[in-house]
């Protein structure tokens, strides 16, 4: 699998309730970008199974990928809002190393 399907397809998961495919793509000293969430891989993921993207409708709209980096762009819908986000996911050896992410209210 390139990293682009890698990455779709743990969204998919993720987006249907099972975060058990992020745990080996993310590398154990994965590093977080945003400041409300942990880095390293098993905190992030307990942290992103809590946050309110775990329940939420998620609608991915765009995937851009290279040999190391994937994104994507996907609409959020929570009851209370509708945001748009990029999240920006960096590659090392088949597994996620960095991420960064940008949300925007709808």
């Amino acid at each position: 699998m390139t990293i682009e399907q890698l990455v779709v397809h743990a969204f998919q998961e993720f987006a249907n309730g099972n975060l058990e495919p992020l745990r080996p793509l993310l590398h154990e000293n994965f590093v977080e970008h945003n400041p409300d969430n942990p880095s390293g891989r098993d905190a992030f993921i307990e942290s992103i199974g809590r946050a309110p993207v775990a329940t939420a409708q998620l609608d991915l709209q765009h995937v851009i990928a290279d040999d190391t980096h994937v994104v994507l762009h996907y609409l959020m819908t929570t009851p209370d809002s509708t945001r748009a986000v990029a999240d920006i996911w960096r590659f090392e050896n088949n597994q996620i190393v960095e991420h960064w992410d940008v949300v925007q209210p709808l």
